[in-house]
């Protein structure tokens, strides 16, 4: 006698069977007025597909709507990463377009030369004569003013001058062109003289705030002989009271090394400008400033710099920079954040196909039972397929779709980096190149695995399968149970490692291998992540190879004395030290920035190929500039400095040879002044290079002014870094007393300072970015832990058979939450066992790519703490799981657990 359960089953499948069969005639009276059997063969499989579809629905919409969220999420995050690397990269030059930027600046030093008759701080006549030459489009002017902020007493804050550099627009510029980018604030009204725009570093430098007014004093360069200058005997020429109405950065102030950070800008009106200029007998200015835009852009900018050079006369020092390098330094600087946002899209989406990949499967195996049923009423292949694919399609869709909202949901969080203060494009931004492609690639990839893993579940081919294979135990199953393992713990591995056979067979290899994967995605990510964290603390990868540097700074020169080398070499906590200068020079007719010293040096940048300059006519290369000059290693360059008129201070064109590449230091003047060498750009050669007569030109006659502009000292292991900087100090302060002993006040104005890293801006950038890789990671993980939990689940309810027939043969509930939980234990213990190694490798890989890109030192590191949490995890949610699972068997009633059979 049939238990009601049973009846119920048997029912229920008549009832399904009755229904399908209505289906098949429904098909066989559509194909029969058909005029194309192929046609009426394809519109009665749908037909039979939607009609199941409907009926069924309400029973598979849990898993279609897990499949949805599952793309949804983990596709959507991979799409978000992905267009934010895009727009990363691409933030800078998106934000200069925006400025009306000029193609080149010039800096001119003495421009009253030009002109005696004109006003001595600005040269109408110059400006005009720049403007007419060939290329030239348009030329806008600033003026640096001799300016200084006043105290109460009225005396100027003559310690305000180094670090900020007043700088006045004549006609526009920083106005309309080369328009400064607003971080808080507004813009000064050109037409207001009481209105000034300065950086927020400078206004917290100088303890300004937004809205204060600042009694500011304008001095004429014949003031600074007068006797009192920097009191309030001498009083200034124009005084007025400035309203700081903005914090506002020059698109060159975006992105930039630690050096660059100061001097930085304080920005003033034209109409000051006027004020100024009427002024018409006095000098107020050190240097004017001309932002040149050129006919057609950056391909005539060598032209014009040709025509200004000619136009300038010996001895009138400027100070050329051209935008496109400008720009270019700064999409490198940004490319470390783009690149790591776009390895972790990458991964993201991977992770959607893989996760997905397991869902479908998991559906199309739930569903074959049905499938089977279908094939015994006589349906077709394509209706089969149909079938099987129809909701799995549709959910495919919809979670891709999901995915692409999730992407644009997303985009506020982007750019990341320093140019998100002033993007100017914010808000939602929906990147269609990589929502196209990101949809196509989750419906084309899934959409293909989908029918792949329908055709190969096909019956026949199941069954074809099953006649081939001969099911076997696991040897490790039983060799633990012959050693006296319990009966729950082999039921429990048994489940976990056999698959079984006949209806009864369960994808044990498919589940492990699910479970290894989500484990695998979590631990590249936390892995590639650990290597990024480590590059950033560890200044030795970017190029920082010593402890401190000993830095000569002042307006009386720029040079290490020799009494400071000497103490070096006798202080027991330096292990080792060495003297460089820097410069910039030519290498194969383009301008590049370069560090000179001793061959064999006790401590250079980091070399990651090759080797390190130990003879005079060898040369070390940044990565960028190697790649710039199209050069490999062992190849010739020709390096030279200066131009024969310049002669003594010139070195002619010298053959050098490439022997190695260098993650260069950030070290030298700042940009505004002269370029530098960053991690990626830059030279290194020996300063045997420089010929006798330019030593003896550059030579002062006391010994103490001549030495290298820079030492890098390295201390000891087990130095602190305080105990070290405190004796260094010392070091400093003997250097700075032998400044004020050269005779005639000639070391006036010098001075030596201990400084720490100096990171580049690719160091820099990263610490900008804020909360949004955690966001991005945090997204990944809950994904990856949703695929995990619910291949466990999935793994755990298709032994449901097996549970019944053992409560059945006398298991106890206890006996029966023990084996679902050694069941879950195991396969999370194969998990962890696979994926961490796997995980591990991979973030190993993608970070060593990733350390090529930037050119920094390749050291990546395995977060062994962060893997012991994983796997714990991993193991603490497998048994949560079989918990849930395991007390849902033992209380479910065994008739209720074998209804279908």
């Amino acid at each position: 006698m049939l238990t009601p359960f049973a009846a119920g089953s048997i029912l229920d499948r008549l009832s399904r069977g009755q229904a399908i069969g209505r289906c098949s005639r429904r098909i066989e009276g559509s194909a029969a007025t058909t005029s194309t059997w192929g046609r009426g063969v394809t519109n009665g499989a749908f037909g039979v597909a939607w009609f199941r579809f409907c009926a069924t629905f309400r029973r598979r919409c849990a898993s279609y709507v897990s499949l949805i969220v599952l793309i949804g999420l983990v596709g959507g995050v991979g799409m978000g990463a992905v267009a934010a690397a895009r727009r990363t990269q691409s933030s800078f030059s998106t934000l200069l377009a925006s400025t009306n930027p000029p193609d080149l600046t010039v800096a001119i030093y003495g421009a009253d030369s030009f002109d005696p008759s004109s006003n001595p701080s600005y040269s109408s006549k110059l400006t005009s004569r720049i403007a007419h030459l060939p290329h030239v489009k348009r030329v806008e002017a600033g003026i640096d003013l001799e300016a200084a902020p006043l105290r109460p007493d009225g005396a100027p804050r003559l310690g305000t001058i180094g670090p900020t550099y007043p700088i006045a627009s004549v006609d526009g510029l920083y106005f309309d062109q080369d328009r400064v980018a607003l971080t808080k604030g507004r813009m000064a009204d050109p037409h207001n003289p009481d209105e000034i725009m300065m950086t927020a570093s400078a206004a917290h430098l100088l303890g300004f705030h937004l809205g204060e007014v600042i009694p500011y004093g304008v001095y004429a360069t014949s003031q600074q002989d007068e006797p009192g200058i920097g009191t309030s005997r001498v009083p200034p020429v124009i005084r007025f009271d400035a309203k700081l109405v903005g914090y506002a950065s020059l698109s060159s102030e975006i992105v930039e090394d630690d050096i660059d950070r100061v001097p930085t800008f304080i920005i003033l009106t034209p109409a000051l400008t006027r004020k100024v200029l009427a002024h018409a007998n006095e000098n107020f200015s050190g240097a004017v400033t001309f932002g040149i835009q050129t006919d057609h852009g950056a391909r005539e900018v060598s032209a014009v710099e040709l025509e200004i050079n000619r136009l300038i006369p010996r001895g009138v020092v400027t100070n050329v920079h051209a935008t496109a390098p400008v720009a270019a330094k700064a999409d490198r600087a940004l490319k470390p954040i783009a690149i790591a946002l776009g390895v972790f899209g990458v991964i993201a989406l991977l992770a959607a196909l893989f996760i997905a990949t397991q869902a479908i499967s998991r559906r199309l195996r739930a569903g074959r039972e049905d499938v089977t049923i279908l094939r015994a009423l006589g349906a077709n292949p394509v209706t089969l397929a149909t079938d099987s694919l129809i909701g799995i399609l549709g959910a495919v869709v919809l979670g891709s779709l999901l995915a692409a909202a999730v992407a644009v949901a997303l985009s506020p969080l982007s750019p990341l980096g320093p140019v998100r203060s002033v993007y100017p494009d914010k808000g939602i931004s929906a990147d269609w190149a990589v929502l196209g492609f990101g949809s196509l690639v989750l419906i084309g990839g899934l959409g293909g695995i989908a029918m792949w893993l329908a055709h190969r579940g096909a019956p026949h081919r199941v069954a074809q399968r099953a006649r081939l294979i001969t099911p076997s135990g696991s040897k490790t199953v039983g060799t633990l149970a012959a050693a006296g393992l319990p009966a729950a713990g082999v039921v429990g591995m048994r489940m976990a490692l056999e698959p079984g056979g006949g209806r009864n067979a369960v994808p044990v290899r498919s589940a492990l291998m699910g479970t290894a994967l989500a484990v695998a995605l979590v631990v590249a990510t936390v892995t590639f992540g650990s290597g990024l964290q480590t590059l950033v603390t560890h200044p030795a990868l970017y190029g920082w190879n010593w402890t401190y540097m000993l830095n000569p700074v002042g307006s009386g020169g720029g040079n290490v004395p020799p009494q400071v080398f000497a103490l070096l070499a006798h202080d027991s906590d330096v292990s080792a030290y060495t003297g460089l200068s820097y410069n910039n020079g030519e290498i194969d007719n383009q301008g590049i920035p370069f560090l000179f010293g001793d061959s064999h040096a006790a401590v250079t940048p980091p070399i990651l190929s090759g080797h390190a300059v130990d003879k005079r006519n060898q040369i070390v290369l940044g990565g960028a500039t190697l790649a710039q000059l199209h050069k490999h290693l062992g190849d010739t360059v020709s390096f030279s400095y200066g131009t024969r008129k310049d002669a003594p201070i010139y070195i002619p064109p010298t053959k050098l040879v490439i022997v190695g590449t260098a993650t260069m230091p950030a070290v030298g003047c700042a940009s505004v002044i002269s370029d530098h060498t960053s991690m990626r750009t830059g030279a290194i050669l020996s300063q045997a290079v420089i010929p006798p007569a330019f030593r003896k030109a550059m030579n002062s006659p006391d010994p103490t002014l001549n030495g290298p502009n820079l030492a890098l000292v390295r201390l000891r292991a087990g130095i602190s870094p305080a105990a070290g900087r405190a004796n260094l100090q010392r070091i400093a302060v003997a250097a700075n007393k032998a400044f004020a002993e050269v005779p005639d006040n000639g070391g006036a104005g010098n001075y030596v300072d201990v400084v720490g890293v100096q990171r580049p801006a690719e160091i820099v950038d990263y610490r900008t970015i804020g909360a949004t890789p955690g966001l991005l990671v945090s997204g990944l993980a809950l994904g990856a832990v949703a695929a995990l939990a619910l291949t466990l689940v999935a793994s755990v309810r298709q032994r449901r058979r097996d549970l019944a027939l053992l409560k059945t043969m006398g298991f106890t509930q206890r006996q029966l939450a023990a084996a679902v939980a050694w069941h879950a234990s195991v396969a999370a213990l194969v998990g962890i066992v696979v994926g961490v190694p796997v995980g591990v490798v991979v973030g190993r890989w993608l970070w060593d790519l990733f350390a090529q890109q930037i050119y920094a030192v390749p050291e990546p590191t395995v977060p062994v703490s962060s893997l012991l949490l994983i796997a714990v995890g991993t193991f603490v949610l497998a048994n949560i799981v079989a918990a849930i699972h395991g007390r849902i068997a033992a209380h479910t009633p065994t008739a209720s657990m074998l209804r279908g059979e």
